[in-house]
């Protein structure tokens, strides 16, 4: 009998459908339109126009593998490799915790502050923050620092893809960063306590990195010490901006004003969840 070589895009989303379904995803069906199109290089609108026109085999096998790793959990990002964040695309992998919507607002906060001269991007995972300062603002140099040799490739991948000069920094958050030498610090650190790290859903906690998501005993520890570290590296009238847990989003602005830092603010993201905390080294330098 011979290899079937092509079948419809509609069967096809039908039965992806149905297995997604089966497999507990939710929006089983818009999910299978946007796997297929990741196959297929279309937009979800494109496929949907065309669903019945033939695939061909080496396309349904593409989508048949797909279907089957987001059955077994595996995030949709990690399936495509690849996920959007404000203007760009990047690479994603499970080297880096997969950018988060919510994130994209920070840049907005920060470049309301300050746009000109050196940003550092503390555990930049993707580089998502790191390249979008480089893209949107005006910065003489934009630092991109993690601890993870890894995330730093994965990094260095999306920088050469998008055309955006960061430097790149392997190092423990800022320990690497002179003196009075930045002025924008921006964060999206792990803020989990280690028992909510335990408790994460599987979809996450067995798939993205442990370092990128747990904090420590009170989830503090890289808040902690990136505010000590802030006070030092910062130059006078430089900002700090971190994306924190919108539960303890007072616990960490008190941390920030234990450090020393001043016009610290708590803004809430567009759920109104008190999602920022932003702050700013004195313009004495003290």
């Amino acid at each position: 009998m011979p290899e079937r070589l092509a079948t419809s895009k509609a069967g096809l989303l039908d039965e992806a459908t149905a297995r997604l379904e089966h497999g507990g995803l939710d929006n089983p069906r818009r999910e299978a339109v946007e796997l297929m199109g990741w196959v297929l290089g279309q937009s979800p609108a494109d496929v949907l126009l065309s669903r019945h026109r033939p695939i061909d085999a080496g396309a349904a096998k593409a989508l048949d593998s797909a279907v089957r790793r987001r059955v077994a959990g595996d995030p949709a990002a990690y399936v495509t490799g690849s996920a959007g964040f404000r203007y760009l695309t990047v690479r994603c992998d499970r080297r880096a915790l997969i950018p988060r919507p919510e994130t994209e607002l920070l840049i907005d906060l920060m470049l309301r502050r300050v746009s000109t001269g050196v940003a550092a991007d503390i555990g930049t995972g993707t580089g998502c923050i790191a390249l979008s300062l480089a893209q949107e603002g005006s910065f003489d140099t934009v630092l991109a620092v993690d601890s993870s040799a890894g995330a730093v490739a994965l990094a260095r991948e999306n920088a050469k893809d998008t055309g955006a000069s960061i430097s790149l920094i392997q190092g423990d958050l800022a320990t690497a960063l002179g003196p009075a030498s930045i002025d924008a610090l921006v964060a999206n650190p792990p803020y989990l306590t280690t028992a909510e790290y335990e408790r994460l859903d599987p979809a996450v906690r067995q798939w993205e990195p442990r370092l990128a998501l747990e904090s420590g005993a009170d989830g503090f520890d890289a808040s902690r010490s990136l505010f000590g570290q802030a006070a030092r590296t910062l130059r006078p009238g430089g900002w700090l901006g971190l994306e924190v847990d919108s539960t303890r989003a007072a616990a960490v602005a008190r941390l920030a004003e234990d450090a020393g830092l001043v016009a610290v603010t708590i803004v809430r993201d567009l759920f109104e969840r008190e999602r920022f905390v932003l702050a700013q080294r004195r313009a004495d330098g003290d």
